[in-house]
């Protein structure tokens, strides 16, 4: 399980990013509209600028939904390999068996 810290700072970041994220797909068709003027465009850069580092999507991670482990996540399920191996073994997961030949 990872540390509760960890897990919340990700669900902040997953709200700030969702809280901004119409004003920075604006402000970013602004700064690279090559029609406009330039201090229009140099304005619109250092309003981006100013905006929460953590609301930018590049700064999410994929973590586990169940445990929060950040590493061997499946982005269709939500789980990572080591929850979506018990949870197939358990039979939780429909369709999915254990393999053997």
């Amino acid at each position: 399980m990872a540390k509760k810290s960890m897990i919340e700072r990700e669900l902040k970041r997953q709200k700030l990013v969702k809280k901004f994220a119409s004003k920075r797909a604006a402000l970013k068709v602004t700064a690279t509209n090559q029609e406009l003027p330039m201090e229009q465009r140099f304005k619109a850069q250092m309003k981006l600028a100013s905006l929460p580092r953590n609301s930018s999507a590049t700064r999410l991670h994929n973590r586990c939904e169940m445990t929060g482990r950040p590493r061997g996540f499946y982005r269709k399920l939500k789980l990572s390999r080591i929850m979506l191996r018990d949870l197939a073994s358990f039979g939780q997961i429909p369709g999915m068996v254990k393999s053997s030949w």
